[in-house]
């Protein structure tokens, strides 16, 4: 079996490296990949974004089935497309992609359907958005309706601070037509989770929880990233809140959709926060996070491929999905300077992994037969163990092994999660 996946950072590699155990798959192609991601596919450098390239490389290829995990080709209709030449697609369609691709659609499907999320208002003009935030309570958040590479969520703790970010979005564009709507949101509070799914439109199931870990900096210092690190499960996700979202966020926001004619088949991310009246809806994304897959996948243990070939045929079940009960912790390197200027082009020399440990790959090429930085977020040290504590003991020991540089990594990936777990297990003992 040949099978297309699309996209070309660590989550790829991640997703790739899962799909590899199956025994069935002879071949994988990744568009475009990287240097790292060829070690595992076949990398052709042809642009995620690039629909007519990549329809041309399926025609000729003819792929038994194809992944496609980065948000711009599912919301650019993708998926739509390859289905269309007969080649089966794990992700949602165009028309179902939009639950990410439009943060205006996704609060109104919310406030339709009384899905638990924050408070909002729509804006189309900056005069009317400025006028809303002379009187309104801070901290507030300002969103850019479309998609803006993770950047379009910002938090501002005064109007002075709200007037640039209106101006960059609105006026600037800075995102491009994106910031053409913005919503102004109630400031929510509480521990952030964030729970990927998988459904066939009609169930869902989802995905152990992870925790991310964006700011650049210790103690969660720093500017805002695609991500510094993940671990996985997070502990402040109980049994008791799982069962609380499947009734009011996971069902009835795939109910909605099908209501709505936007049938989402693929995967569902759900971006939580536990706030003190109950957990609500931060975002939506219509594919694989990253890092979270990094954390997620490894700690996986059925066959991938099955479970992604039954949400495109319809016929997934909730059984057909099994987690361990281990701990997976991922640690990002990064050039340093990132998200901001750093250099690029430096040697990057990689260890042996051992069991439980993987190395995913997200910025990097190769030239020379050397494998060279490429990017901010270079790679993932990902690891998993019996316990969170053993986990991330583990990712980091592999981190240390690994070198290139002007690497950059945070030391305090998971600590927060540790601490919470901690707590939980004294107030446990307390109660007995």
């Amino acid at each position: 079996m040949n099978i297309l996946v699309v996209g070309g950072g660590g989550r790829e590699h991640a997703v790739i490296k899962a799909l590899k155990k199956n025994q069935t798959v002879d071949k994988i192609w990744c568009l475009p990949g990287n240097g790292g991601i060829e070690a595992d596919a076949e990398c052709f450098p042809i642009k995620a974004t690039d629909l007519d390239g990549i329809l041309a490389f399926a025609k000729e290829r003819r792929p038994d089935f194809a992944v496609v995990t980065p948000d711009d080709p599912l919301c650019l209709g993708l998926v739509d497309l390859l289905e269309e030449i007969g080649v089966p697609c794990f992700g949602p369609r165009k028309n179902a992609a939009v639950i990410e691709g439009s943060k205006v659609f996704s609060k109104q499907l919310m406030e339709k359907y009384k899905i638990p999320t924050a408070a909002a208002h729509t804006f189309t003009s900056p005069q009317s958005a400025l006028a809303y935030l002379e009187s309104c309570d801070y901290p507030t958040v300002i969103k850019a309706d479309g998609l803006a590479l993770g950047k379009g969520a910002v938090i501002v703790s005064s109007y002075e601070d709200a007037e640039r970010v209106i101006d960059d979005m609105m006026v600037k564009k800075i995102f491009g037509e994106s910031g053409s709507h913005v919503l102004i949101e109630e400031y929510l509070t509480g521990p952030e989770v964030s729970v990927l799914s998988f459904t066939d439109g009609n169930i869902v199931v989802p995905m152990v929880s992870s925790m991310d870990h964006k700011r650049a900096r210790d103690g969660d210092e720093g500017l805002n990233t695609g991500g510094m690190g993940t671990i996985a499960p997070n502990p402040y996700y109980t049994s008791e809140i799982a069962d609380v979202c499947m009734k009011t966020i996971f069902l009835p926001t795939i109910e909605a959709m099908r209501k709505e004619g936007r049938v989402f088949k693929g995967c569902l991310y759900f971006g939580l926060m536990l706030t003190p009246k109950g957990p609500k809806v931060i975002e939506y994304n219509c594919r694989f996070g990253d890092p979270e897959t990094q954390v997620v996948l490894p700690l996986l243990q059925s066959d991938l491929l099955t479970v992604m070939q039954a949400c495109r045929n319809g016929t997934l079940t909730a059984d057909m999905v099994k987690f361990s009960e281990g701990a997976a912790c991922c640690v990002v390197l990064a050039s340093d300077g990132y998200p901001q200027k750093y250099e690029t082009g430096y040697e990057i020399v990689l260890p042996e992994t051992k069991e439980g440990e993987e190395i995913y790959v997200a910025g990097a090429k190769r030239a020379e037969g050397k494998l060279l930085t490429a990017g901010g977020r270079v790679l993932g040290a990902a690891a998993t163990a019996p316990d969170l504590k053993g986990a991330v003991k583990k990712a980091y020991a592999l981190a240390e092994k690994i070198s290139f540089k002007n690497a950059y990594m945070r030391r305090d990936i998971g600590k927060r999660a540790l601490e919470a777990q901690a707590g939980r297990e004294t107030d446990k003992h307390i109660s007995e």
